[in-house]
């Protein structure tokens, strides 16, 4: 049954590519030939982004905006569990307020939208659409806070953030307008500032690693890609499969800068005025496109199973005079499977053949197949989307044995993108050989440095690779790969997103 529905399916698939122009609704190009047309044609046949009327803007679909909030549930929960509380601040903010942390300012304005005129008048104070929110949330913070009762202030918003993205626009990765979560937090000391960066950023590497399926490096970042006004960043760093870097997430140690450009000031438990100790830390809808260049294929999108906007599509087979029969069976069948993101697939007007390339297209991680003999057998059939594996099972174990390979394709695609990432790293011992590698093979560049600004910016201009992330884990000494100096510092240098 199962063989001779396949070769159906497949001449069936081969008939609507002709009548439906199929070649054309399916992916046209290869992704280890071309990846950017490639990452455009997923993005658009799989129904994720729409473009907008205004450069650098899209619509987020019901298909990506549904990967989004299961991304954005379980770490809403995980902060949620943590003490912290959502909020929301002021979308426009005052010109004078950016000014009040030189750094901040000095990062940011080159990306910031001014809104210059209110109806008619003119606005002598220009407003920025935020670019990012501590200058607002820290104007708040401050009238809130009066002695170290009030803390610690644990504060998170979901909102959109604009910045100028004038040039190398691409959906998820790098857009004009996108959704993210910020969070901002003021505490009595800088160690417990210091355990609420780390706190965090593991999260972040839970959310990358065990619901996206993508593996990170973690570790600071230098001086010159820190945050504009923080201390210190911390950053989840991927690989994407053309050998560019990919931040995925980044949590800032902000010292008291901020606090001192806002009187951040609360009476502490010694009776003395000080200023509280602030963090910062961020993901966003970039973490869409890393999903799909990390796990899409040739026949389109992938989607792990935590994540997917759909979990599972059964696709009902059957002749005229069976169809009752058979989507009756679906229906009862998506019942039992009520815990997962089930789909039944009843258009009509296409073949079955036609929905499962559709479907593939899509990245729905699990299909089902069900036609009359299946049901006289008391059999379903399981289609896997990422090895397009087969597996007969009885319809009575459809729910432990759908939740089994649903685990197993979460897990396939999490060590197979551990593999590449390990492949991506390669040691460099000479600079001779950082810029060979950066110049062939890309990925991640791992080699001694000094710490200084100007080793960075050399290798930065010479090669336009940055240094994305200084791992936790250092391990070993050596000498910087340009200055030559004795070093404990190990950095992994790329050309990134």
């Amino acid at each position: 049954m199962t063989e001779s529905r396949t070769a159906s399916a497949k001449n069936g698939a081969k008939k609507e590519a002709a009548k439906e122009k199929g070649a054309e609704r399916g992916i046209t190009v290869k992704k280890a030939e071309n990846f950017t047309e490639w990452y455009s044609q997923v993005v658009d046949k799989a129904k994720l982004a729409d473009y907008g009327p205004i450069h650098g803007t899209i619509a987020f679909t019901p298909n990506s905006y549904g990967i989004w909030e299961n991304i954005r549930m379980p770490f809403d929960r995980m902060i949620k569990e943590t003490g912290h509380k959502n909020a929301y601040f002021p979308l426009m903010i005052p010109e004078s307020f950016l000014k009040k942390e030189a750094e901040h300012l000095k990062a940011f304005a080159p990306e910031v939208f001014w809104v210059t005129q209110e109806g008619s008048r003119k606005l002598a104070d220009r407003y920025a659409i935020r670019p990012t929110s501590e200058t607002i949330v820290y104007y708040f913070f401050a009238k809130w806070l009066h002695g170290w009762r009030d803390l610690p202030i644990l504060v998170n918003q979901w909102c959109s953030v604009l910045r100028a993205e004038i040039k190398d626009t691409k959906p998820f990765i790098r857009t004009s307008e996108f959704l993210w979560q910020e969070g901002h937090t003021a505490h009595e000391t800088s160690e417990e500032a210091a355990k609420e960066v780390l706190l965090i950023l593991d999260f972040y590497k839970t959310i990358a690693e065990d619901y996206l399926a993508v593996p990170v490096v973690l570790g600071k970042k230098s001086n010159l890609e820190k945050f504009g006004g923080a201390e210190y960043t911390t950053t989840i760093e991927a690989m994407m499969p053309d050998g560019k870097a990919l931040q995925m997430g980044t949590s800032h140690n902000l010292g008291q800068n901020f606090a001192k450009g806002f009187g951040l000031k609360f009476l502490g438990k010694d009776e003395k005025e000080q200023f509280a100790w602030t963090t910062s830390w961020g993901i966003s809808t970039r973490m869409l496109g890393a999903l799909i260049m990390v796990h899409g294929d040739d026949a389109g999108l992938v989607m792990p199973p935590k994540v997917a906007y759909k979990q599972i599509v059964i696709v009902p087979i059957f002749k005229k005079d069976e169809g009752n029969m058979v989507v009756d069976f679906s229906k009862k069948l998506a019942g039992k499977l009520q815990e997962f993101r089930v789909e039944i697939d009843l258009r009509e007007g296409v073949t079955p053949g036609y929905k499962f390339n559709d479907w593939e297209m899509k990245g729905v991680p699990l299909r089902i197949e069900i036609g009359p003999r299946d049901i006289k057998e008391g059999t379903v059939v399981l289609v896997r989307r990422d090895t397009k594996e087969k597996k007969t099972v009885k319809s009575d174990d459809v729910v432990k044995e759908v939740q089994a390979m649903l685990d197993s394709i979460q897990q396939h695609l999490f060590d197979e993108a551990s593999k590449r990432l390990k492949e991506s790293i390669t040691d460099a011992a000479t600079y001779d050989e950082l810029k060979q590698v950066v110049s062939s093979k890309g990925g991640f560049v791992r080699a001694s440095w000094c710490g200084k600004d100007e080793c960075e910016n050399k290798i930065k201009q010479e090669t336009t690779a940055t240094n994305r992330v200084i791992p936790f884990d250092q391990g070993r000494s050596g000498k910087c790969i340009v200055c030559g100096a004795d070093t404990e510092t190990i950095a992994y240098f790329a050309k990134a997103y």
